[in-house]
């Protein structure tokens, strides 16, 4: 993808993922690269009827196969009507969330299994894959305090669900060190947000203030 960027953010529930998508997003604006700022699931319009599924009702709506099959009918579309051609006019791409929190959430807390998503990436994404994941990571009692969807079915699967979640993230990260980087997201907004574009700037050679 010629001149684009694609970085995922990633981490459980309450992480500030939504905010700090927001912020890293305005400040490669401000260091003038067009950008993108989208989330998973959704992010494209078709996509978005699919989240809709996904987050609301009861917790044990689907098995993790068919929850992780939504997942990734949802993220075909949004990187075919979204994240492919924005990279290919070379915008760079922000998302709160990838295909590892379908690792993460279904792959290994709902016992899917790594090796069963891995596989379906493969068929539904190829070889395509960030240039940088940002993990942001918390204790779990913290981010589950400061979540503010009460409605969404993830917030409600329990603390042992979200403690195995944030495990998985951490080996996920562990395991893939050149595109991955673990950001510790316990302070403030604006002290994740400076850790964030440091370790961007770091990674992808550009210079954000």
């Amino acid at each position: 993808m010629a001149g684009g960027r694609f970085i995922t953010l990633e981490g459980g529930e309450g992480a500030g993922k939504s905010t700090q998508v927001q912020r890293l997003g305005a400040a490669l604006e401000a260091a003038g690269v067009e950008v993108v700022v989208t989330r998973e699931p959704g992010g494209a319009p078709a996509a978005e009827d699919i989240r809709g599924l996904l987050v609301s009702g009861a917790v044990g709506r689907w098995d993790a196969m068919t929850e992780t099959l939504l997942h990734f009918a949802a993220r075909r579309c949004h990187l075919a009507d979204v994240i492919w051609p924005a990279l290919a006019r070379g915008a760079w791409v922000v998302s709160d969330r990838f295909a590892d929190s379908t690792r993460a959430y279904q792959g290994i807390a709902q016992g899917l299994g790594d090796d069963k998503v891995k596989r379906l990436y493969a068929i539904v994404v190829g070889d395509f894959a960030p240039d940088l994941t940002l993990v942001l990571d918390l204790p779990v009692d913290v981010g589950l305090g400061r979540a503010t969807g009460p409605d969404d079915r993830y917030e409600r699967m329990g603390a042992n669900f979200h403690e195995t979640v944030r495990r998985a993230f951490l080996d996920i990260a562990a395991a893939e060190p050149a595109r991955c980087a673990v950001v510790d997201a316990a302070g403030d907004a604006d002290s994740v947000a400076d850790d964030i574009r440091a370790v961007v700037g770091r990674r992808l050679d550009i210079e954000l203030s």
